[in-house]
């Protein structure tokens, strides 16, 4: 699975993001991992994958 996360380093950049579980939709956001999974898990919409979006956006070549 192929997922395009720019638009969210766009918005988000430097906070916590819980997405849902398409990896499509931004369910809550903040500068503390808890507190973005406690909002996203309380929009009952399964269990949200968390994602540190970094400051910086910079190529990575492995």
């Amino acid at each position: 699975m192929d997922v395009d996360l720019s638009s969210i380093y766009i918005k988000y950049k430097g906070l916590w993001v819980a997405l849902d579980n398409n990896l499509k939709q931004v369910l809550a956001s903040s500068k503390n991992a808890k507190d973005a999974y406690d909002k996203a898990l309380r929009k009952k919409k399964g269990i949200p994958t968390l994602f540190k979006v970094p400051k910086n956006n910079l190529p990575y070549v492995g």
